[in-house]
């Protein structure tokens, strides 16, 4: 559903609402609109309309649009189930959609839901809950078709002729032996055309692409990218034994959250956000950012004050000053995002950060002599006064080239220190080119008027 045919639909949603007729809301939510489309109006209505909306959603319909929603919204409905009816929801999540749903919920919970279930089914949920939730093992479903080596292409159409449905995303049938090592894939297309009496060891496929359990979401989607593949066997990096599958639409589950993580962390706002979450709720959540930034605009302030003797004899100083700091803030700004960028898509190791620095340096400092030219040149028009001009030309230079040496060193030191350079790089970064920006600007001010 396209964002107008969303907005028309929560029109019409408000509407009923408002006049109290439920009966065609109820056909729109459990029916005629694909489960997507409803957890787009869910995530688009304030949360009082939506508790409405979820409670005309009749029982069987709910675990298929849960599977949709982010889990700002998904997981106070959840806890809100009691264990029969988590149960009803979970027989329509796929296995690995259900373990990232059970490790939002208290322990009590889980052990009652998983107790529920059958030992089968257990087992795997288990299995993939020993798994952190961003790596491969965190992804994969166990969900698959495995056959032998010695057997015959005959006997794998059988087989598979006894399955009333095949997994979603079925691209290759996984090979694997008695003690389920991983040996190789029966891409279907070789499958469909292969002799009926050739056996799977002359026709599968060896030279297989495999993800082992402890790969994190992002090289799992970055491989994914890479091959064009639309799944990958998961194995145990030890045994070598076949554990599960990934699958393209996780993938691409991973690739939107790590935008939506990259986009929303650089504003200091959690990956979940929700938009219309609760007043107290998204307070809490943004005061946190506000007061580390208020940390870092004491310090910037700081900083101005030591010169508050030059500022007092020269006021054309206070009026340019912002604009030395702006400019840094920019230009480390677009740095900062590049780099962040080449991090988490992979392309920037220890071989190259000596050439991106260099870079970095140079397009800072053509920068600098452009627009501590043109500002300059504006400052000696406005103020008349030249040595002003060459002053704010300096603090501008200077700031552009410590601006291009933090954006492109701090992401990098960031991540080998393990912080999200995403979340934490733009605060650090801010308070640099602010700090640097003005004491350039008023040190050689000190210097040279004073």
């Amino acid at each position: 559903m396209s964002e107008q045919a969303t907005l028309t639909h929560l029109k019409a949603v408000t509407a009923s609402l408002e006049a109290g007729t439920t009966s065609q809301i109820r056909y729109l939510l459990n029916g005629a609109l694909p489960a997507q489309d409803v957890a787009r109006l869910l995530e688009s209505s304030p949360p009082k309309e939506r508790q409405l909306l979820w409670d005309l959603i009749d029982s069987k319909n709910e675990g298929e649009i849960l599977q949709y929603l982010t889990e700002d919204i998904s997981i106070p409905f959840l806890k809100k189930m009691d264990t029969k009816q988590l149960l009803a929801v979970s027989e329509q999540f796929e296995t690995d959609d259900l373990a990232d749903m059970l490790q939002h919920l208290p322990e009590k919970i889980v052990k009652e839901v998983l107790a529920s279930m059958s030992a089968q089914n257990r087992l795997r949920v288990e299995a993939l809950l020993s798994y952190p939730e961003d790596s491969a093992g965190g992804l994969m479903n166990t969900d698959t078709i495995t056959i032998r080596p010695n057997i015959t292409v005959d006997i794998v159409f059988r087989f598979l002729r006894r399955h009333k449905k095949l997994p979603d995303m079925t691209d290759n049938l996984l090979v694997v032996s008695r003690s389920d090592r991983f040996l190789g894939t029966l891409p279907l297309t070789k499958l469909l055309v292969a002799d009926t009496n050739a056996t799977i060891r002359e026709i599968m496929d060896t030279e297989t692409t495999v993800i082992t359990s402890n790969t994190s979401a992002r090289e799992v989607a970055q491989v994914f990218e890479k091959l064009d593949l639309v799944s990958a066997p998961v194995i145990d990096e030890k045994s070598g034994k076949l554990l599960g599958r990934i699958t393209i639409d996780d993938v691409v589950d991973v690739i939107r959250d790590e935008a939506e993580h990259s986009m929303l962390s650089m504003a200091g706002l959690d990956d979940d956000e929700d938009t219309f979450s609760p007043v107290m709720k998204t307070t809490r959540r943004r005061a946190v950012w506000l007061g580390i930034n208020l940390i870092t605009a004491f310090i910037a302030s700081y900083v101005i004050g030591l010169f508050q003797g030059t500022l007092d004899q020269v006021v054309a100083l206070a009026i340019l000053m912002p604009i030395v700091a702006s400019m840094g803030g920019i230009a480390g700004s677009q740095v900062l995002t590049l780099v962040i960028r080449g991090i988490a898509l992979g392309q920037i190791g220890s071989t190259n950060t000596r050439w991106l620095l260099n870079r970095e340096i140079i397009v800072g400092l053509l920068n600098g002599i452009l627009w501590a030219t043109v500002v300059a040149a504006l400052t000696a028009f406005w103020f008349d006064n030249l040595e002003i001009a060459y002053i704010i030309a300096g603090a501008i230079m200077i700031n552009l080239l410590f601006a291009a040496l933090t954006g492109t060193l701090l992401p990098i030191a960031l991540n080998r220190l393990g912080i999200d350079p995403a979340l934490a790089g733009s605060v650090i970064l801010t308070t640099v080119t602010d700090v640097v920006g003005f004491l350039s600007f008023l040190g050689l001010a000190t210097i040279f008027l004073i």
